[in-house]
């Protein structure tokens, strides 16, 4: 069973002190003597802990019985504080990097991590971590994220809030009924840019059992996010946006300064085919680190082969790139 934290006058890197905030999580494993088998598993865009707690086991990607995995539900992600449970909005991952510390020092006494592993904008609350917190990060695998936003990568976004808040439902600030045309075009943008050209031209979706492309849009896609209240979304894609990882007080936009300060082993695990954080994004932030490893994962999933529940040769290929980073 999830449990929540609650931090009390939690000040917002936007200026907002919220006089409670609450970060919901979930634990795996057992935590050892001396606290040195943490591993933080941040959440990713629309996911809650349920939806990406599958490579915990065993013999998955993060194994509980060496390890004691805890992941923190991002704020705005309908678990954690949120649009749909509070009245405000607005998170940076300066916010959510900022109260895992809190929850991870006051809860479990953790001082430092054995790792963080995070995909999609969990790799990019990695990469916070890692710079906000230097000495408290030894290991750090970052799939199919960047530190920091780009140009490209913004326009899609816009254009999955665009299509969103087009819908009649929008009354500019709120949503005053299900933004049903809203949701079918969302996930349509969605559904285009998440896997790649050469997965919908060898036609993956029929061996995952859909009948038809419209299908999978409809019963895959459009599924997944009318599970996800229409606020959350948007918030989660404003952090998205504003995400880079020098915009806080410390390195106050010295984005080669910030990536320069991460001291963790880095493993750097785009997908050859992710058009959201291309390989070559991926790769040029690897140069300015000073301890990474770049190891692509050559797959058609796109972005999808970072969170592979549905590809076993790339959730293959991770484990084992996990299990030798782990190893030293």
């Amino acid at each position: 069973m999830s449990e929540c934290f609650t931090l009390k006058n939690f000040e917002l890197y936007c200026g907002k002190t919220l006089s409670e905030a609450q970060i919901v999580y979930q634990t795996y494993g057992t935590l050892n003597d001396d606290r040195s088998n943490a591993i933080l598993y941040p959440t990713s865009y629309g996911a809650q802990h349920s939806d990406i707690d599958w490579l915990i086991r065993p013999d998955g990607i993060l194994d509980p019985t060496k390890y004691f995995v805890i992941i923190p539900n991002m704020f705005g992600n309908g678990l954690s504080t949120s649009p749909s449970n509070s009245d405000w909005g607005v998170f940076s991952h300066f916010d959510n990097v900022r109260a895992q510390k809190q929850l991870l020092e006051e809860v479990f006494q953790i001082d430092q991590l054995a790792l963080i592993y995070g995909w999609s904008m969990g790799a990019q609350q990695a990469y916070h971590w890692g710079a906000l917190y230097p000495e408290k990060v030894l290991r750090i695998a970052a799939l199919c994220g960047t530190a920091r936003t780009t140009d490209h990568n913004r326009i899609f976004l816009q254009s999955l809030r665009s299509a969103l808040t087009a819908d009649p439902a929008w009354n500019g600030t709120r949503f005053e009924a299900v933004p049903d045309r809203g949701f079918q075009a969302f996930a349509r943008i969605y559904a285009s840019w998440a896997a790649s050209q050469a997965f919908y031209r060898e036609k993956l979706y029929y061996p995952l059992g859909y009948t038809s492309l419209d299908d999978y849009l409809v019963r895959f896609w459009e599924a997944s996010y009318r599970k996800r209240d229409p606020h959350n979304l948007l918030a989660m894609i404003q952090t998205w946006l504003d995400c880079d990882v020098s915009d806080n007080p410390i390195y106050q936009g010295d984005y080669q300064k910030a990536l320069g300060a991460i001291q963790a082993k880095t493993l750097v695990m785009p997908a050859t085919t992710d058009l959201y954080f291309t390989p070559e994004d991926c790769a040029a932030e690897a140069e300015l680190l000073p301890n990474a490893e770049y190891h692509p994962i050559r797959s058609i999933w796109g972005h999808r082969a970072g969170n592979p529940y549905q590809s076993p040769d790339d959730e293959a290929f991770i484990r084992s790139h996990i299990s030798t980073l782990l190893s030293h």
